[in-house]
């Protein structure tokens, strides 16, 4: 039986990694998708495991190579989803997990929308401006634009099939099993 694809998205600093990391140890017929990305790997990230990290060039070649199902510019970087690998997980019987921007996940839809989406929304925009600023990775620029950004993306919320409020990580990645196994029965 064929797997299916879940988009999971919401604005930076919302938690996607870890709530995504922890749903991956409650069942074992998910499987997650890398992204490849321009940006720099932060500090224990390692390439191929979190992300692919790419040269621009690179990036820039496999898109026009159409080797990505979704690809976007995110405050100056690129972010985007290679293609043959969650093809081959899908046909494997595996549901795969897509942690993306809220950009990405439009063309996904368009082009398969059989995929899920499922958006991450923070408890309040005063928490995602302290989990930001906790990770103490970025300039106060980039938190601003980060911020500005999550104003436009979480009023995009509407658009996906569901939605989750991380208010606890637990709670947040079992809320998300459930509503996947809700499309398994």
């Amino acid at each position: 039986m064929k797997g299916n694809i879940y988009m999971i998205a919401g604005p930076s600093g919302v938690g996607k990694g870890t709530v995504v990391k922890q749903l991956m140890k409650l069942d074992e017929k998910l499987a997650l998708s890398v992204s490849a990305t321009t940006r720099a790997p932060r500090e224990g990230e390692i390439d191929g495991v979190n992300y692919y990290f790419l040269t621009r060039e690179k990036f820039e070649t496999m898109v026009a190579e159409r080797g990505f199902l979704e690809h976007a510019e995110y405050v100056g970087n690129c972010y985007g989803t290679p293609k043959q690998p969650v093809i081959d997980q899908t046909e494997k019987g595996f549901d795969v997990i897509l942690e993306i921007e809220v950009q990405g996940c439009a063309q996904i839809m368009e082009m398969l929308p059989e995929a899920k989406g499922i958006f991450l929304l923070p408890p309040s925009y005063n928490e995602l401006e302290k989990r930001l600023r906790g990770r103490g990775t970025e300039t106060e620029e980039k938190i601003s634009k980060r911020l500005e950004t999550a104003r436009t993306e979480i009023a995009q919320a509407y658009r996906f099939d569901h939605f989750v409020i991380n208010d606890d990580v637990d709670a947040a990645a079992a809320r998300i099993l459930d509503i996947i196994r809700e499309y398994r029965d």
